[in-house]
């Protein structure tokens, strides 16, 4: 009896799970796509604006050098300016870290978003500041921290259920199965984490397009990446990041869909 009533909850959770994920649909008000988010466009930036100081903290703080954030602030806008015609809803702010350790950048939901002093340092001109920061506008644009977080919350249901349904505290050998299950699980939300990764640079290279920067710079950003993670980098099944190499063949595959007429310009050499 023990193990059909577990098998019924379990049921019970994955359905539950399956409906909550499915029937939790917007419009997204950029794109004009339906995205299953578990959040409102108002959450996503209050949200935002509530992690951005601890966000700020982590990384020694907003960067002192004031040019030079006004100079981060002016990119950011352009590329944000041919990405929507700034029509968006979300209220984007670009920060300046004082990490000059970490080379990095992130966004928030809601459009906060941030480079670090370590990444900036290493960008050889203008187009390859473009290209970060459009690929970050292209995660708050795209909704990906919301589709991410409904997707988590499925797949820990889904997970969960089968954990339940499967374990038996009188077979240890069960243990075992529950601990796959929960692999699984892990390992589907960093395809997913991938997965935004790669539309963000093909979206970033539409918008770099469309704000007149060369979209070729992303593979100078990648380069940058690729020298920065050394060669302790994960293997990209354990990762949320694909490898560079495999979105440098993404980003030369969006250039030749959205931005023929950059191909193989090379990326410039205004420096800054």
């Amino acid at each position: 009896m023990g193990g059909v009533i577990r098998f019924i909850i379990a049921i019970g959770i994955a359905l539950v799970s399956l409906v909550t994920y499915c029937f939790r649909t917007e419009k997204n008000p950029v794109t004009g796509e339906k995205q299953r988010v578990n959040m409102s466009v108002e959450q996503e930036i209050a949200l935002g604006l509530q992690a951005a100081p601890q966000m700020a903290q982590q990384h020694g703080g907003l960067h002192p050098d004031q040019k030079l954030q006004d100079y981060v602030d002016r990119v950011g806008n352009k590329v944000l300016q041919g990405a929507t015609g700034g029509k968006t809803p979300y209220k984007f702010d670009f920060h300046v870290l004082a990490d000059a350790q970490t080379v990095n950048a992130f966004a928030l939901p809601g459009g906060q978003v941030f480079i670090t002093a370590a990444l900036l340092r290493q960008l050889k001109n203008e187009d390859q500041v473009a290209g970060v920061l459009g690929h970050e506008i292209g995660h708050v644009i795209n909704r990906h921290a919301a589709e991410h977080m409904a997707k988590q919350r499925l797949t820990q249901g889904l997970t969960g259920a089968a954990v339940i349904a499967s374990y038996d505290p009188r077979r240890p050998a069960t243990m075992r199965t529950a601990a796959v299950a929960a692999l699984i699980g892990s390992m589907i939300n960093m395809r997913f984490g991938r997965q935004d990764e790669l539309e963000s640079d093909r979206v970033g290279v539409a918008y770099m397009a469309e704000s007149g920067y060369n979209p070729e710079a992303l593979i100078g950003v990648m380069e940058v990446l690729a020298a920065s993670g050394g060669n302790g980098r994960r293997p990209e099944f354990f990762s949320t990041h694909p490898n560079p190499a495999n979105r440098v063949a993404n980003i030369r595959k969006a250039i030749d869909e959205y931005a023929p007429a950059y191909a193989n310009k090379g990326d410039g050499d205004n420096d800054f």
